[in-house]
Parts: C-alpha cells; structure tokens; sequence
C-alpha cells in the first residue's frame, strides 16, 4: 500500500509539471490552458488524498502498537 500511495503520488507530480508547460499565461482561461488547469487541480487532490491515506494509515499502526 505503501509503494501505491508513492508511485501515485509521483505520478500526479509528474502530470502537474507537465501541464503547467501547456498553460498560455496571456490567456489562462482558453483553448487548453483551462484543460491544463483543471488537470493540475485534480493531481494536486490526488497528491492530497493520498497524503492523508499515508498519514492515517501511520496513525493506524500507532495505535495498534500501544495496544
């Protein structure tokens, strides 16, 4: 699970690097700017969720320890 959370997270960096190459700063909201834009939201969440999955599951094995 561990390796997943990773290898997903990595990826979504990856997308977010990428399409802020493909974002025209003169004009944002047009064409595939806001595509790009959009994409780099939704990485952004993943690379979020997956932040939070990593740090519950490290809260989870915490308190199993103390048990």
């Amino acid at each position: 699970m561990k390796i997943a959370t990773i290898i997903i997270s990595v990826l979504a960096l990856i997308l977010v690097a990428f399409n802020t190459t493909k974002i025209n700063f003169s004009a944002p909201f047009e064409g595939d700017s806001i595509v790009a834009i959009i994409t780099i939201l939704a990485s952004l969440c993943a690379v979020l969720i997956m932040l939070i999955l990593y740090i519950s599951k490290r809260i989870e094995q915490k308190v199993k320890e103390r048990r």
